[in-house]
Order: C-alpha cells, then structure tokens, then sequence
C-alpha cells in the first residue's frame, strides 16, 4: 500500500509592483525644498545676528536655498531611484532654478516695497493731502484721485481707439493703407514716455494759445499715445486667435459682417482683449515725465482733469523722494507707502481683468 504525500504549501509572495518601486514620494522634493530654503536662511540669520549683514537678504536665502535643493535633489534621487531617474530630475531641478532666478527680481521688489512702504500704509495717508504738510503727517489721496481719473480717462481714450484699429486691421485692412497703420504702430510702440508728454504739451499749448498749461486731461491724452498701440498690437493677436469657421459658419446663416464681428468675433475673444487692456494700464500708470510735463504736480485736491495742475502717485513718489526736507524719514516713508499704494492698484486691475475674463468669456461646456 503506498502513501502519497502532499507537498508543503507555500504562502504566495507579494509581487512588487515594478511601476512604483523605487520612485520617490511626489512630496519628496517639496520637502527638500521648503528644508533648504530653512537650511539657507537660518544660515542668513546666523549672518545677521554676528553682524556681517545688517539684513536678512530674502533675494539671497532663496537663491542659494535653491541652489541646495538642485544638488540634495539630485543626491536623493540618485541614491533612491538610480542614475536615469536622478539626471531627469536634475536637469528638471535646472528649468525650476531658471524659474526662480527669473522671478527673484520681482521677489526683491515686493519684499523692498512691502518692507518700507507698510509703516506709512496707514488711514491718514488715504484720507489727507499734502496741503500745508511740511514734515511728519499727511497723505496721497490727491495722488491716488489723479491717477485714477488720468488712468480711466486714458483708458477711455485708448480702448476705443486701439480696438477698432485692430478690427480694421484684422477683418478689413488689405492693401497699403493696412500695412501703413500697422508700420506706424510698430513705431508708436516705441515711442519715449516723455516724447508722449512733449507732443501733448506743444498740441494743447497751441491749440488753447497757453505755452505754460498744466492740466490733468493732457496727461491722459500723454498716455494714451503710449496705450494705444500696446491695445492694438494685444487685440490684433487676439482676434487673430479666433477660428475663421466661426465667422464661416455666421455667413453661411446670412448674418452681416459687422454683426458677427460684434456677436461672434468680440465675445470669443474678450478675455485676451482684456488682460491686452490691463497690460495696457499697467504700461502706464507707472510713468512719471509726461506727467511731470503735461499734469505737473501739486500738494492740494484737484478733481478736475480740465483745469489747474493734477497730482498722480508717480510723481508723488518722485517728489517726496527727491525733494526731502528737514526730516528726510518722514518724505521717504510717503514716498514708499506711495510705491505700495501703485503696486495694490496694479494688482487689483489685473485681478478684475481676470474676473471680467471669466464672466464674460464663451462659455465652452455643454
């Protein structure tokens, strides 16, 4: 009689899943970096604190902490994942230096403006002029109304203008004439800001016979010069985005070239209209010598842009900065906190341009 035995049974291994293994964490490098960026700057404060330097140097703690991720990344990923892996990482670490090198210019500016601007970032500084202000004290908020008024009125000069040329250029222009308009806003894209303000001053100086006029709507129509081909040249991409089957398809169903400009062509297109706009505003509301040739500056509330001089927040900075009086802390913080002030507008413009983008935009879902 024979007897069979049954062999032992064996427990099943658990198969490696050969797709994960050896492959780091995706919060790994986040971790390697937010550590260096720590690493760096404690090394900044050490710095600090024996007196090599007198501040912390942001720019530099994250340039270096930067650096030091490039190379433990690397290390890292070398040990744990292999040769190949660790090179493709590398030289991924390499385009996000890149990155932060470029960023590290605007990273330097807010940090300065914010760092200096804030202790002057205060109610009286929104709510007073300059009026009878000799030291410590008053504000920018005829400033801050001259720029908005001189802004919008630039705008509403500029978008109506630069539009329409870009829907000439775009949907009409053939021939001559267009390649006309189109050399001379390349060349009026290069103007000089303060060429912008002599040409409004002489224009409205011999138009109204006055050789020394100042007055706030010369300063819109000054930067309006310097918006209008910025507007065209954005708008014209931008119409030139949309696909000609949507204008194909509205002529096909009889509708009218004007109308599917203005139901079609102009609603596809208005988010890059928009942020064309706001990078138009931005271009501007920064300049100072056309204003300080057309608007001039003054230290009282001016609500009027057709009469007297206007104050906008460029000038304001540069006077206070350079024309310090006897307590020179007090001109620079109004001339910081002014710097903010233009930095927060700028800001909230593009954050609306955004919003209108969003809402206005084609809704693509079905």
């Amino acid at each position: 009689m024979t007897t069979t035995t049954t062999p032992p049974t064996r427990q099943a291994e658990p198969i490696a899943n050969s797709l994960t293994t050896g492959i780091l964490p995706k919060y790994v490098p986040w971790l390697l970096l937010v550590t260096s960026w720590v690493i760096v700057g404690s090394v900044f404060v050490i710095l600090m604190a024996a007196g090599v330097n007198e501040n912390f140097n942001v720019v530099g703690a994250v340039f270096f902490g930067t650096v030091l991720w490039v190379i433990v990344n690397y290390v890292v990923s070398r040990v744990y994942e292999g040769p190949r892996p660790a090179m493709n990482r590398f030289v991924t670490s390499l385009v996000s230096l890149a990155f932060v090198i470029a960023l590290l210019p605007l990273i330097s500016l807010l940090y300065t403006v914010i760092s200096n601007g804030i202790p002057r970032f205060d109610l009286p500084f929104f709510s007073e002029s300059m009026r009878n202000v000799v030291g410590e004290g008053g504000g920018a908020l005829h400033a801050i109304v001259g720029t908005l008024e001189i802004t919008g009125m630039a705008t509403l000069i500029s978008v109506p203008v630069g539009l329409l040329t870009a829907i000439y250029l775009v949907e009409y222009g053939r021939g001559h004439l267009a390649r006309a308009i189109t050399f001379l806003v390349d060349v009026m894209t290069g103007i000089p800001s303060i060429v912008a303000g002599l040409f409004a001053f002489a224009f409205f100086a011999l138009i109204l016979n006055q050789p020394g006029i100042r007055f706030g709507f010369g300063g819109a129509v000054a930067l309006s010069v310097l918006m209008i081909p910025v507007v065209v040249r954005s708008s014209e991409e931008m119409l030139k985005l949309v696909p000609n089957e949507l204008r194909e398809a509205a002529y096909a169903l009889g509708v009218p070239k004007w109308l599917t400009i203005v139901k079609v062509v102009l609603p596809t297109s208005i988010a890059g209209i928009t942020t064309g706009v706001m990078l138009a505003i931005s271009r501007v509301i920064g300049e100072t010598a056309p204003l300080l040739i057309i608007a001039g500056f003054t230290q009282s509330m001016n609500y009027n842009l057709f009469s007297e001089r206007m104050m906008t927040l460029p000038v304001f900075v540069y006077t206070q900065y350079a024309n310090q009086g006897t307590d020179a802390q007090a001109y620079l913080d109004r001339a910081w906190a002014g710097a903010l002030t233009l930095v927060v507008i700028v800001m909230a413009l593009n954050l609306v341009a955004r919003i209108v983008a969003k809402v206005f935009s084609p809704k693509l879902g079905r």
